[in-house]
């Protein structure tokens, strides 16, 4: 893809930032031009998923909001985790979405950890049932079952 001018500048910026706070006041740049339409969307998508890229070399445990594949699925996780809960169905709906993405399970795991350490340290409850949790869940209400069943007899 061809990059106009004013990409191929922040491109550089890109490359040559050290921090976090740098990585995340050149996003508002693009932001702001992307806004006043200076700039087209795949220009600011590929301009933030290089952000994101940036950001994990220099440090994998900070966010950079910018408009990229990853914020898209960062926005995503937080809708589903707004009421505390992100059940199986979601789960599976994440996993489809970051295939489309292109999102890493790694990629995944770290964002998520982020946010829900992140809500908890708000005080929210945060709650995510593994395969193993409702494997264990379907076998107590087995034996719940069987212990009815055993009573009637």
């Amino acid at each position: 893809m061809n990059l106009s001018r004013k990409s191929r500048k922040l491109q550089r910026k890109i490359n040559r930032s050290n921090t976090i706070i740098t990585l995340q006041t050149i996003s508002n740049e693009i932001q702001v031009l992307y806004d006043n339409r200076e700039m087209t969307h795949n220009e600011a998508i590929l301009l933030g998923n290089q952000i994101q890229h940036r950001a994990d070399i220099i440090d994998p445990t900070k966010l950079v909001y910018a408009i990229s594949d990853r914020d898209t699925y960062r926005r995503l996780i937080e809708v589903y985790l707004d009421d505390g809960i992100l059940s199986r169905t979601e789960q599976i709906l994440l996993w489809d979405e970051r295939r489309k993405l292109g999102i890493s399970e790694l990629a995944h795991d770290r964002l998520l950890n982020l946010l829900v350490t992140r809500y908890q340290s708000q005080g929210r409850p945060i709650h995510i049932p593994t395969f193993n949790e409702e494997k264990s869940k379907i076998t107590e209400d087995n034996n719940d079952y069987d212990d009815e069943k055993g009573a009637e007899s």
